[in-house]
């Protein structure tokens, strides 16, 4: 880390606005309304989307629900498998069992944590989806919050909100909220929780006139808690740390460094001493299980000579986020020939043009508009807000990357999910040098037309 990064400020000032042009219009809007409204209405219209776009919600993978009942209950193991009554899990996938009637699920437990009173008052009728998708509302709000505090252009911080919320497969975990999907909705409301802590106590910093440095690492050593916290859903956020170095009070690198390691440090090791409390092991050996069991013996889906999380995974798992295309029935289905091609073909259950692709597809096809973060990549990267959240998305891309699967069945590219606060900073501040033109706005609409479609297609499809 040079001097020149990590003494350049976190936020810098910007640009005049322009004062014609659709920029300048919204941003004059925005001057004029109190951002709590923003919010407000922010709020309304994702939990009108989320709960609109999947109004079934059959949350037919609920392992986290049964593992509330189970904590209710005092126990870790969830009752498995149960196949008679109006609640049955014999269907499920990912789980480990430890007895005729016993099993455990690997995965953190926070998702379950929140599900707790929930349980507690509709027991195993609980729709966790519907809560993701009110949690995913939340989370809209949040990176609206977290925006205000990386640029001052409130024109550039609600397209970058609206872009996540609606431009970014946030919106399809959301609406779907079964178990897999429900975990990254609880990180991500973690990591912006994190995020604007560290920005508030970076703003902090140099105001020594009403902000004590004890009061200034204290919000470091929560962003830290809150950071953890998400490891606790999603473990590979955790690598996600350099934002912390680079961003957040303390006045040098090492301090925000050490302040917020400690506050991250309380709840993973409480994620460990769960795991070895439950299974008498650091880590869960369920992972372990999983792959030798269900996954090593069949080599057209993973490497048999490769363990569940390696390196050599990563150029075929770039291939799917980065550039796998969509299925086209239309041309390779032989039924399909002499079908009609147009903008209705794409919502064609039978004969569609273009189908999402279940193993995955490009972030670039389903979120253009991450590309606004390239200029701001290229231009800006010696700030500190720039390197730390470039390196805690590349740092969170590579761990997801070595995994032996990508997420299937999905829209998009889910585990970007995992790293979609720290990008929504850099696409943000892509917007605010843009001001917030119409390259800007058509690369967000355009996103949230194509999660549109996945959308419908998931729901369409039975995902």
């Amino acid at each position: 880390m040079s001097a020149s990064i990590s003494t350049a400020p976190a936020t810098a000032p910007e640009p005049p606005p322009l004062e014609r042009g659709p920029g300048a219009w919204l941003e004059r809007r925005l001057q004029e309304l109190d951002p709590l409204w923003v919010a407000v209405g922010l709020f309304v219209l994702a939990l009108v989307v989320y709960l609109g776009s999947n109004p079934a919600r059959h949350d037919f993978y609920d392992h986290f629900v049964w593992q509330a009942d189970a904590f209710l209950h005092g126990r870790a193991e969830i009752e498995y498998p149960v196949s008679g009554g109006p609640h049955r899990n014999d269907y499920f996938q990912d789980v480990l069992p430890v007895s005729e009637d016993r099993a455990q699920i690997p995965f953190p437990p926070l998702p379950a944590v929140v599900l707790l009173p929930f349980v507690a008052a509709w027991g195993l009728g609980t729709n966790g989806a519907a809560v993701a998708a009110v949690l995913g509302a939340v989370n809209v709000v949040l990176c609206w919050a977290m925006l205000l505090h990386v640029t001052r252009r409130r024109s550039a911080a609600l397209l970058g909100t609206l872009f996540y919320g609606f431009g970014t497969v946030a919106w399809y975990a959301a609406m779907l909220g079964t178990t897999w999907f429900l975990a990254h909705v609880v990180a991500s409301t973690c990591l912006f929780i994190a995020i604007t802590l560290a920005l508030r106590a970076d703003a902090a910093g140099p105001r020594a006139a009403t902000e004590t440095p004890r009061r200034v690492l204290g919000r470091q050593f929560a962003a830290g808690i809150a950071f953890g916290a998400a490891a606790t859903a999603r473990l590979t956020t955790i690598v996600g740390a350099p934002f912390f170095v680079f961003v957040g009070g303390g006045g040098s690198w090492l301090r925000r460094a050490f302040a917020a390691g400690v506050g991250a440090v309380i709840p993973v090791l409480l994620l460990l001493g769960y795991n070895l409390a439950t299974t008498g092991e650091l880590f869960h050996p369920a992972y372990d299980y999983l792959y030798e069991v269900e996954y090593r013996p069949q080599p057209e889906l993973v490497n048999p000579d490769w363990a569940a999380e390696d390196p050599r995974y990563i150029p075929q798992s770039a291939g799917i986020m980065l550039a796998s295309m969509p299925l086209v029935p239309l041309l390779d289905d032989p039924a399909c020939a002499g079908e009609p091609v147009g903008l209705g073909s794409l919502f064609d259950r039978q004969c569609p043009l273009l189908r999402p692709d279940p193993m995955g597809m490009s972030l670039l096809l389903t979120s253009p508009a991450y590309l606004l973060a390239i200029p701001v990549l290229l231009r800006d990267w010696r700030r500190r807000l720039v390197a730390g959240a470039a390196l805690a998305v590349l740092a969170i891309a590579l761990a997801d990357l070595m995994h032996f699967s990508q997420g299937w069945v999905q829209f998009g590219y889910r585990f970007s999910n995992d790293f979609a606060p720290f990008a929504a900073v850099l696409v943000a501040l892509g917007i605010a040098r843009l001001r917030a033109g119409w390259l800007s706005i058509g690369l967000v609409a355009l996103s949230v037309l194509v999660n549109a479609w996945g959308v419908w297609w998931g729901v369409t499809l039975g995902w």
